[in-house]
């Protein structure tokens, strides 16, 4: 949003409607992104949520305060240019899924791996038709080439603003399996979230909490979780 002074020059923030699509106006001046194309988006619902928050703004913009906004930025400025790069280095998280990686011992952790991940791993394969293998250890093992297709034709469909989406639930959790619930699944968001969290959860248990990781996973926890807000409003799903 470089292209806009720091102090609020407009009175109110509305809603237009640009053909089949929609965009934001400031006092019938139309918002533009920081690459200065226009901010169109595919739903009135998410453009009604960037509305809300230009609407919010106080005497200073604040972009870290205006999540919908930069997510909305991102995926016309960056994905919608660089879509198929984009598409390549989410599916390449399914070579390597944090569901596949599993610890030898403790005999508990063994246990529990198992017990939160391998119905995610279930899920791929009755859902979208892949099989991911699970294998000992950090190194990767060779998975299925047809499921490592079948995975990256499913990200490649996605449109712009879903792909925006993708990436941030994919690359927060480590896993592109995780990535694909959260938008096709049906699952509950914070459960899907602390599944990803697993392997931090167990070294809390055993060695404390951590007042600076705590931080920083609430942080992670906050932005995998508007990266799926943002996809409902892109997909005006109910979610």
């Amino acid at each position: 949003m470089s292209e806009w002074a720091a102090k609020r020059f407009w009175n109110e923030a509305n809603v237009t409607d640009v053909a089949a699509s929609h965009g934001i106006a400031l006092d019938g001046r139309p918002v533009k992104t920081p690459a200065k194309a226009p901010l169109i988006v595919p739903t009135r619902a998410l453009a009604l949520a960037i509305a809300d928050e230009w609407n919010a703004v106080g005497e200073w913009i604040d972009p870290l305060a205006m999540p919908m906004t930069r997510s909305a930025n991102a995926a016309i400025d960056k994905v919608a240019h660089q879509h198929s790069e984009v598409a390549d280095m989410i599916a390449a998280y399914g070579e390597t899924d944090l569901l596949c990686h599993r610890a030898t011992t403790p005999e508990e952790l063994v246990l529990r791996q198992a017990e939160e991940w391998d119905p995610l791993l279930d899920w791929a394969d009755s859902k979208l038709g892949v099989r991911l293998r699970p294998t000992p250890g950090v190194m990767p093992a060779p998975q299925d080439a047809t499921a490592l297709r079948r995975l990256r034709a499913r990200v490649h469909a996605q449109d712009n603003f879903a792909l925006t989406a993708l990436h941030d639930l994919v690359a927060l959790s480590g896993s592109l399996v995780i990535g694909l619930a959260a938008l096709e699944g049906g699952q509950d968001t914070d459960v899907l979230w602390e599944k990803s969290r697993l392997d931090e959860a167990w070294q809390a248990e055993l060695w404390g909490a951590d007042d600076e990781a705590d931080a920083l996973a609430a942080t992670k926890r906050a932005a995998f979780m508007h990266a799926r807000e943002f996809f409902c409003l892109v997909s005006e799903n109910s979610c």
